[in-house]
């Protein structure tokens, strides 16, 4: 999916972080849910079953991991193209815990 969409659909879809701790606390999507591909299968019920998921990590290997799990889950999951290397070259939003502008780690 591409990042502009992505951006666009917010309202609709739950996006999915699965970056490590220090990529997501330098910046990440503002409003995005936060879980690590590996703690993906112990926590996939904090995510709303009735929506559909867009999963991003850093390029995108991770995410398309992540899509996956959902999908084999019984989860509706795309994954965001090129990741947040590709959200920031096409200058969107990111920020970090304290909502200053983030970057991508």
């Amino acid at each position: 999916m591409d990042p502009r969409t992505v951006q666009d659909s917010r309202s609709q879809v739950q996006i999915l972080d699965v970056r490590e701790d220090d990529e997501w606390a330098a910046g990440h999507i503002d409003g995005a849910v936060h879980i690590p591909l590996g703690q993906l299968p112990q926590r996939i019920d904090e995510l709303d079953a009735q929506r559909p998921v867009v999963t991003v990590c850093r390029g995108g290997g991770r995410a398309a991991k992540a899509a996956e799990l959902l999908t084999s889950s019984g989860r509706r999951a795309a994954v965001m193209d090129g990741g947040m290397q590709r959200w920031a070259r096409e200058g969107l939003p990111s920020s970090t815990a304290d909502g200053s502008p983030g970057t991508v780690a």
